[in-house]
């Protein structure tokens, strides 16, 4: 693909409005996010910790991350800030934006607005975890139908094509109905069934993927899954008992998972030790279960590598198409 690039002085923005329309396949949103785990072991990347700042009475929380995606050649820098994050004050605001530069060339790429990109990278993920645990499976539960619930069957149909069975649970009839339609709308001979008994669909399910808010008011338990399921954790809705009780464990990353999974350690403040990390899986260096029977406990925590690599891809399609607005910034 063609690269395109401000002139000296100028950066290209992306605002969320460009990024609608561009005909991306998730087929290809889940290669181009396995090239960037697996470049994390094979290629020059690197992906440090997240910086988080928070004041005291936890009104706000705003964290910053540098990546680099070896795959692709880019460098980029995702700046996060939430207020209200509790959703306590009835204020929630959510502003984000991710600053990608070519490492080949030396110029910015675009600074571009990331509120689709981030749930499109963690479905990906979620997807590609779940395909290595269970690439057998044939029944997938979602709960939460926010923006992660309403694009994560999506992808998993996109990972694992013989899914049978399609199931979501959660609160809001709106979001319910959206889930089916996202579907339908990239799955026309698909259909979803809406559930009202969590513990009965999670027993029936060889995948449950935890997409809901803090909000979510009933989580999957450990004594409901079963022999063999896989639990993919990336927000709320899989209890923290899953973890603890689970017989193998898997993470993007041991370390950043130490810094965003506090509030699944038991009451000693202990968290079991992890198994096995994502790159590694998909590299075949380490099993994504030992046996056929495994409970399987993937915990999704968002690496910025998947952020450039993705956005990435999804900059030079809008700028092939000349979206965007150029601005004199230096």
């Amino acid at each position: 693909m063609e690269k395109h690039y401000a002139e000296p002085g100028d950066l290209w923005l992306l605002p969320q409005a460009e990024l609608e329309g561009l005909g991306v396949r998730y087929t290809e949103v889940l290669q181009i996010v396995e090239r960037a785990f697996i470049a994390l072991r094979n290629g020059d990347s690197e992906n440090p910790l997240k910086t988080v700042v928070q004041p005291r009475d936890l009104r706000s929380i705003g964290y910053s991350m540098v990546g680099r995606d070896g795959a692709s050649n880019t460098v980029g820098f995702k700046v996060v800030y939430e207020f209200d994050p509790q959703r306590n004050r009835d204020a929630y605001n959510f502003h984000s934006f991710l600053f990608l530069c070519d490492d080949t060339s030396g110029k910015p790429v675009a600074l571009m607005d990331v509120v689709k990109l981030g749930p499109l990278r963690t479905s990906a993920t979620s997807a590609l975890m779940a395909r290595a645990a269970h690439p057998d499976a044939r029944s997938a539960l979602v709960v939460g139908t926010g923006v992660q619930g309403r694009i994560a069957l999506p992808m998993l149909l996109a990972a694992l094509p013989d899914l049978e069975h399609l199931r979501v649970y959660g609160q809001h009839q709106a979001g319910l109905q959206a889930v089916r339609e996202e579907v339908r709308r990239m799955y026309p001979d698909r259909d979803v069934e809406i559930v009202s008994d969590l513990p009965r669909a999670a027993a029936q399910s060889d995948i449950v993927i935890g997409a809901a808010g803090l909000s979510a008011r009933q989580q999957v338990k450990r004594a409901w899954l079963k022999p063999g399921a896989v639990a993919v954790l990336l927000g709320y809705g899989v209890d923290a008992d899953v973890l603890h009780g689970a017989d193998y464990r898997i993470t993007t990353d041991r370390a950043q998972m130490s810094v965003t999974c506090g509030d699944l350690a038991d009451a000693d403040g202990n968290i079991p030790p992890v198994d096995a990390e994502l790159p590694d899986i998909l590299l075949g260096q380490v099993p994504a279960r030992r046996k056929k029977d495994d409970l399987v406990f993937a915990y999704n925590s968002g690496m910025v590598v998947s952020d450039v690599a993705l956005g990435r891809y999804l900059a030079d399609l809008a700028l092939a198409e000349g979206r965007g607005m150029r601005t004199r910034l230096w």
